[in-house]
Order: structure tokens, then sequence, then C-alpha cells
């Protein structure tokens, strides 16, 4: 794997656990019920402002996959 895709890669994990753990403990201490579809679109939102914020490994790998940018 490229330098730059493992750092996309590496950003793509913890861009997932930080959006589960968000979506926890909006359930734990919000009362909300999980909701996968929201999790999801909360995790395209987040990678768009790490995009935007400068995750240049983010932003290649994204590219690379033909995910749509901002």
């Amino acid at each position: 794997m490229q330098k730059q895709h493992r750092k996309g890669f590496n950003s793509l994990c913890i861009l997932g656990a930080w959006t589960l753990w968000k979506h926890r403990n909006n359930c734990v201490f919000e009362g909300s019920a999980p909701n996968l579809q929201a999790a999801v679109q909360d995790f395209k939102d987040e990678a768009h402002v790490w995009q935007f914020a400068g995750a240049k490994g983010l932003s290649t790998l994204c590219l690379e996959l033909g995910v749509p940018q901002v």
C-alpha cells in the first residue's frame, strides 16, 4: 500500500471510530435510538470536514475510490 493511501486508510479508521463513539454517546446520554443511516450520514459529513481541514491522505483515498468530493 502506498504511503499516501496508508495515511488515508488510517484516517478512515480513526474517523469511523470517532463517528461510532459520537453516535454511541448520543444513544447513551441523549436517549436517542441507534440509527445506522444517521451514523453513515454523520460519517460522510465528518469526512468532508476532515478533507476541508487538510486530511490529504483521506482526500487522496477518496479520489482513488471515486467518492464525490465537496
